[in-house]
């Protein structure tokens, strides 16, 4: 990126007199350089004297809560340094807007890769290392539940009481509003929405012990290690929240690859083989975890009711026009497909809803 647009959506005179308040190195700005597109947040790594930084901030057009999102960002990370969970460290935090005109945090680089984007050497060539990359990524979510959120300072970052009895109709909620999105069909050929939404409720876990939770642990939020397959960090953690931690797990079971099963575009790993099976991955989360994992298929039925409502989104955008059309068709086609493996999940939990089940192609 030319440096008058990067200097558009980030003005370094004003961060390093902030930096000079904050006793972060000296000297100018140097080697300054954009890590996204910056169409959702902006990642800005740069170097100032013997040290390198990256800088997260809003998009440049920002919606009226990021700011807010970022200062939330910036204090988990802050909350989480010690805990033993993979992060990025937090070095400094401005949660005024005054200085570049959003609130922005400072963290170390990320010594590690997304494995969505392919994999080194090490990793693509051997089956075994892959199978252990998905254990690293179950052991980093029993690392983040074990996490004392009252202990680190988070007692009051989210509403745990009446965490799931909320789910349902908060995503119940969202899937109606598209229907203000002139073209879109409504959910009519989505299968078992509301054999799904029901069953949830119905058999809604009635306790669990409140927890730090991702909110959106899948491989594309991930970074391992150029020389392990353990994690170099979680990323993202802007949905981040105080819940049942569960609902990571469930998450990650629920955009796990299967064979022969549709996957996000942006969760496709290649080479695919070694990955650990769904039930190693809940066989591992049970041995370290003091957690009761016998609901563990309503986390994952929950998780594919929220992802498939979430992409349904963009479906009705494309249909109204306001998103790509070929985008919205191919996202359409994934929420069906979380909806089959939701009933298929529901099936085998709960043998009342098989008869509805069988009545919709899985």
């Amino acid at each position: 990126m030319q440096t008058d647009s990067l200097s558009s959506l980030v003005d370094l005179d004003a961060l390093a007199a902030w930096m000079d308040t904050q006793c972060l190195e000296q000297g100018q700005i140097a080697q300054a350089h954009l890590l996204t597109g910056g169409t959702q947040n902006i990642l800005l790594r740069f170097c100032r004297g013997s040290r390198d930084f990256v800088l997260r901030r809003p998009s440049r057009h920002p919606r009226p809560n990021n700011n807010d999102t970022i200062r939330r960002e910036a204090r988990i990370l802050g909350a989480l340094a010690g805990t033993g969970v993979p992060h990025p460290g937090l070095i400094a935090a401005c949660t005024s807007e005054a200085v570049l005109g959003t609130a922005f945090y400072l963290m170390e680089p990320i010594d590690g890769f997304n494995a969505t984007m392919g994999l080194p050497a090490l990793h693509a060539g051997d089956p075994a290392m892959r199978r252990e990359m998905g254990f690293a990524m179950v052991d980093a979510i029993l690392a983040l539940g074990r996490v004392d959120h009252v202990a680190v300072g988070l007692a009051d970052f989210g509403k745990a009481e009446g965490y799931l009895e909320r789910q349902v109709p908060r995503w119940r909620s969202q899937l109606e509003t598209y229907r203000d999105l002139a073209g879109w069909p409504g959910p009519t050929d989505i299968p078992g929405i509301d054999v799904v939404a029901d069953w949830l409720e119905v058999n809604r876990p009635r306790n669990f012990s409140p927890g730090i939770i991702h909110g959106d642990f899948h491989v594309s939020n991930v970074m391992f290690r150029y020389d392990s397959p353990n994690l170099a960090a979680i990323i993202d953690w802007e949905l981040a929240t105080i819940g049942d931690p569960l609902i990571d797990l469930g998450w990650m079971l629920a955009t796990w690859p299967l064979p022969g099963q549709p996957v996000l575009e942006n969760l496709r790993i290649e080479p695919d083989d070694g990955f650990p099976m769904i039930d190693e991955l809940i066989a591992r989360y049970a041995e370290g975890s003091t957690r009761d994992i016998a609901a563990i298929d309503w986390y994952v039925v929950l998780a594919c009711y929220k992802l498939g409502i979430i992409l349904e989104g963009t479906h009705a955008r494309a249909c109204a026009g306001k998103a790509p059309r070929e985008t919205g068709d191919q996202l359409h086609a994934l929420t069906i497909s979380l909806f089959k493996r939701a009933l298929s999940w529901l099936e085998k939990a709960d043998s009342k809803f098989t008869a509805v089940a069988h009545t919709i192609p899985i």
